[in-house]
């Protein structure tokens, strides 16, 4: 059986990132997105000439949406010096983003194209941090052409969010992100700058939400079918009010190329992340201190579960909030702060996407009874 691999969606020249080699047949990657255009079913879109001949035209077109929000779109080109395998580590939210094919010069400039998007009109811009990461310089071009030197503010290896800036006397286009999750099924536009072809617009549909592919523990992506490829990694996926539902940031690939699968970081996790980058530079993410597994049906009959909706506490690190709160292997949490918990990883998105210092409320069952606990959670101890 052939291996697939994850693609980076970012291009790199002179030497590109290594494709990561994942258990099965299948390849995820780093690349922009599109966004949905026009809500609702299909026959909403369909344009009625005549309603006494009841004759149908094709799909409403998407050049207004996407005059309207390409100017805010950018591209990226990132500069990077340094030895191509020293960096191929834990920049990166997970081992798809790994690093760069060994090089004959260690010390080789590399070039790397990705996308972005402005947020707001002082040149304040996002894209995926694996697009900006190691750069030693940062350049964005504009749709009409004009270029600007970017610094980035910060970034969030573990969400692969980043937040960069052009300074400039000059507003600049931009665009907000979506309040609404997005339906299965609703239109989405991509604007990006795929293999170096900036302004490139292409279009698809929501295809699922909540994808955990094994990038991280914050996973929960938006699906969606809009070809996107190489160089698209940073760039906004769009909805029908032309509002950025997620930023683009991977495919799944057994050839290295748009299949029609592709993953968008969702709007409501970036907002919170830039929100951190803008403040300070990074995101602390909070900590509980357990390690949990999912809970099986063998597992929640043994231990007297109606459900098999929750996290079993595997193992509580010492010295954490969860030991000193009492929290012991066995204990099954089904809740936080009044959030029911359905899987493991659930507990961990919600944890972690919380701001270190909350304090929380958290509903076990232990020995078949049930129990709170409440505690004040700690960022998350950085690895040395």
């Amino acid at each position: 059986m052939s291996q697939s691999l994850f693609i980076d969606a970012s291009t790199k020249f002179g030497t590109r990132r290594r494709l990561t080699v994942l258990v099965s047949a299948c390849a995820i990657g780093a690349l922009l997105v599109g966004a949905p255009i026009y809500r609702g079913s299909i026959s909403a879109l369909l344009v009625q000439a005549h309603a006494a001949g009841g004759v149908r035209q094709g799909p409403v077109g998407f050049a207004d949406l996407v005059a309207k929000v390409k100017p805010a779109v950018i591209s990226v080109r990132v500069q990077i010096v340094g030895n191509p395998e020293s960096m191929a580590d834990t920049a990166s939210p997970s081992a798809f983003f790994q690093g760069f094919d060994q090089n004959k010069n260690s010390q080789e400039e590399i070039t790397g194209l990705g996308s972005g998007f402005f947020i707001s009109a002082d040149g304040y811009a996002v894209t995926n941090n694996h697009v900006v990461d190691h750069a030693r310089t940062v350049q964005v071009r504009l749709d009409n052409g004009t270029s600007y030197k970017a610094r980035v503010i910060g970034t969030d290896p573990k969400t692969d969010v980043a937040l960069i800036k052009v300074d400039t006397d000059k507003p600049v286009p931009y665009v907000k992100f979506s309040n609404e999750v997005p339906r299965v099924g609703d239109w989405v536009v991509a604007v990006g700058n795929p293999y170096g072809l900036g302004g490139t617009v292409t279009a698809g549909i929501v295809s699922a939400n909540g994808r955990d592919i094994g990038a991280s523990a914050y996973d929960d992506y938006i699906q969606i079918d809009a070809p996107i490829n190489k160089g698209n990694s940073g760039g906004p996926a769009f909805n029908a009010d032309g509002d950025v539902i997620g930023i683009n940031t991977a495919i799944f690939s057994p050839s290295g190329g748009s299949v029609g699968i592709g993953f968008d970081i969702p709007a409501s996790t970036a907002k919170a992340v830039i929100a951190d980058l803008k403040a300070h530079g990074h995101v602390d993410h909070a900590y509980l201190g357990v390690q949990v597994q999912a809970l099986t049906r063998e597992l929640a009959d043994g231990l007297g579960l109606q459900s098999t909706d929750g996290a079993l506490v595997d193992t509580v690190m010492p010295d954490s909030p969860a030991s000193e709160a009492g929290l012991k292997p066995g204990d099954v949490i089904t809740s936080v702060s009044g959030e029911s918990v359905k899987t493991s990883r659930g507990l961990v998105r919600a944890i972690g996407m919380m701001a270190p210092d909350t304090k929380v409320t958290l509903n076990i069952v232990r020995h078949r009874q049930a129990q709170k606990i409440t505690l004040a959670l700690r960022p998350l101890p950085h690895k040395t």
